[in-house]
């Protein structure tokens, strides 16, 4: 027979055993919360040591000792970015500008891009050459110094690659896509309005027009022959031109120094020792901050670049 006094004590026990049942999980989502706010920091801290640039961390730029000053261009020419004119011409400005700078060079990793911006920062390299005449600007190459990366090179003193490094590329090109046939095939009919005979130039969604594709082609050539009155201003008597050196191929840095594409051998620590004579090397390149480098990273600009037109003009 159930003894009545035996009730509470069950009920208890059951209380209890469900209060430290709570207390338990209490702790385990304390212990998960920690975990997960320390994981966040670390990824914020890998972050920001990705992506800020903290400085010169050792005080040096502008103390007045002689140093070689470096500027670096890396990846595609263009208005945004690491690689756009404003940031490198900034760099090189405040490169020539330190009293203790013995020499400039610029080190060069990039497939080309935008010809404004690969213009501006030439004509900005012949300013500060002809503002600064007891200061050498060298440049030197990487992987590769193509197209307006090479435009950008033509305005130095001297180009120095690796035997291995991919060089030239003098050319332009104009890159889009056609949508017509694809459009025959599903049914789809392009209504296109326009005020301006021409203001539909190169539609993709329209069939390709013989004016307009001639138009197109007399602009590229128009660029094209800017390119290689830079090329041959800057290199001068040293250029070697032959039937190709003019037709957008590129060659090895071995074969760009016989073409009389670049002057030699070397390498940034080898052309501030033997060269500029300056074996401290510092960087005076400008990069971006915290906040653009996430809006790049995540596509802040992705709405502009899609609205832009299809085909453009690239010294790539």
């Amino acid at each position: 027979m159930e003894n009545p006094q035996d009730k509470p004590n069950w009920e208890r026990s059951v209380l209890e055993k469900i209060a430290l049942e709570g207390l338990i999980e209490q702790r385990r989502r304390r212990r998960w919360g920690i975990f997960f706010k320390l994981v966040f920091l670390l990824y914020v801290g890998i972050v920001l040591a990705y992506v800020v640039d903290w400085g010169d961390a050792e005080g040096r730029l502008g103390d007045g000792k002689s140093h070689t000053a470096m500027v670096q261009l890396n990846g595609v020419i263009q208005a945004k970015g690491d690689a756009s004119a404003e940031r490198i011409i900034s760099g090189l400005q405040a490169a020539f500008e330190d009293k203790g700078t013995r020499g400039v060079i610029l080190r060069i990793n990039s497939p080309g891009g935008s010809p404004v911006q690969s213009g501006i920062i030439n004509d900005e390299m012949q300013r500060l050459r002809q503002l600064h005449p007891t200061i050498p600007l060298y440049v030197v190459v990487e992987d590769i110094c193509a197209s307006g990366g090479y435009y950008v090179a033509a305005a130095a003193d001297k180009i120095f690659v690796d035997k291995a490094s991919v060089v030239g590329s003098i050319g332009v090109l104009m890159d889009g896509f056609g949508f017509t046939g694809a459009m025959e095939k599903l049914g789809v009919e392009r209504r296109l309005l326009t005020a301006g005979s021409h203001k539909g130039f190169l539609d993709p969604f329209s069939p390709q027009d013989a004016q307009q594709k001639a138009y197109a082609q007399a602009m590229l050539n128009d660029i094209h022959q800017q390119f290689i009155d830079v090329v041959r201003k800057g290199r001068g008597k040293r250029l070697k031109e032959g039937p190709e050196t003019f037709t957008g191929l590129m060659w090895t840095g071995a074969k760009s120094i016989e073409m009389g594409l670049a002057d030699g051998y070397g390498t940034v620590d080898s052309v501030a020792r033997d060269i500029i004579k300056a074996e401290d090397v510092r960087d005076y390149t400008l990069r971006q901050n915290l906040a653009e480098k996430f809006a790049r990273q995540f596509g802040a600009n992705l709405a502009e670049g899609a609205a832009g037109t299809l085909a453009h003009f690239s010294l790539r």
